[in-house]
């Protein structure tokens, strides 16, 4: 009686933070246009805070990945059976979420064709980096929409800033960033990012620190292991403060919400300020925007150079490959801050 009653779908992305957010978009497209599905998110354990508060989200499953993770990973996928789906959206492209697309039951198994379980699949989805359609690359967002216009056999692919992430926040959080953030202007820097050559050089966020601190309060955000890099950063300035490891993934959202311009690398940073629309500023250096992971907020700005060596490569290095890292010593101080 329940496959009668209830439409039940499984989206599943159990990559990184910046991917589970971008996820999101596909479940409010999903509760969009059919608002009486019970919409179930696989994610990996850490991404959950992006998740938990939705109320989009019927249920939650989340996949710990330490030791022995695919035992887990296949535990949760047979308690899925309990439920019939009518699709499962993979948007993951590890053979990781190829096994639970082909043990859960569904109608539609729906991915993209890089998985190398896809033969399970018996609707695929080509994926490019960079995916060009009708003359322009297809956001992230984009790509994954595909997927359900693979089940509801639309052509049209939506707008990349009509398709924005989502997050949700509870009372608490909102009244712990007021408690924080009592400026009525003020900037929100992102400064570190887990690859070297994602990430602006430490004397370029300094300069920029030094050229737009005597006109707005500035708050650094990050993970608790960036509050060093960050401390380099402010230096001794009292009209900056250092909230690495203070505020949670989804509070540092909020902060972004109202700022006066949000800076980030291609990071997962920018993904939170696409997120609640802030006013963004994003500093691509080896990257480039064309991989489909650029802002979407209305009013965001991207910040690059082109030298012949860029993209060294579809992620981030370690070191540049070059060792000059023109692509980002190259950007100047003063096109960013003619941003705001």
């Amino acid at each position: 009686m329940n496959r009668v009653k209830e439409r039940h779908i499984l989206i599943i992305q159990t990559a990184f933070i910046g991917d589970s957010i971008l996820a999101t978009s596909l479940i409010e497209e999903v509760k969009r246009r059919q608002p009486n599905t019970k919409i179930h998110f696989l994610i990996r354990k850490g991404n959950e805070a992006i998740a938990r508060n939705n109320p989009n989200i019927f249920k939650l499953w989340i996949w710990d990945k330490s030791g022995f993770k695919y035992l887990k990973l296949f535990k949760l996928a047979f308690s899925m059976r309990a439920f019939f789906f009518e699709s499962v959206l993979n948007i993951h492209r590890h053979a990781s979420s190829g096994w639970v697309t082909a043990i859960v039951k569904a109608k539609n198994k729906v991915g993209f064709d890089k998985n190398p379980l896809s033969f399970f699949f018996n609707k695929k989805v080509p994926h490019h980096i960079p995916h060009m359609k009708e003359g322009r690359a297809l956001h992230e967002v984009q790509r994954n929409y595909q997927l359900l216009a693979k089940v509801t056999e639309e052509k049209l692919i939506p707008e990349d800033k009509s398709l924005k992430p989502a997050l949700y926040f509870t009372d608490q959080e909102v009244e712990k960033v007021n408690s924080i953030c009592t400026d009525k202007e003020y900037l929100v820097m992102v400064p570190a990012s887990v690859w070297f050559t994602k990430q602006w050089p430490k004397e370029k966020w300094q300069q920029l620190v030094g050229e737009l601190c005597g006109k707005y309060h500035i708050y650094l955000t990050g993970a608790p292991g960036e509050k060093d890099f960050c401390d380099e950063i402010t230096g001794n300035n009292s009209n900056c403060t250092n909230l690495c490891g203070k505020v949670s993934l989804t509070e540092s959202a909020l902060l972004m919400k109202n700022a006066s311009r949000v800076f980030v690398n291609d990071s997962s940073a920018l993904h939170l300020a696409s997120a609640v629309n802030a006013k963004t500023t994003a500093i691509f250096n080896s990257t480039l925007p064309e991989f489909g992971y650029y802002p979407l907020a209305d009013d965001s700005i991207v910040i690059e150079t082109r030298p012949d060596c860029k993209p060294c490569g579809l992620h981030g290095h370690r070191s540049c490959p070059k060792g000059h890292y023109k692509c980002a010593m190259d950007i100047e101080i003063e096109s960013v801050v003619k941003t705001i």
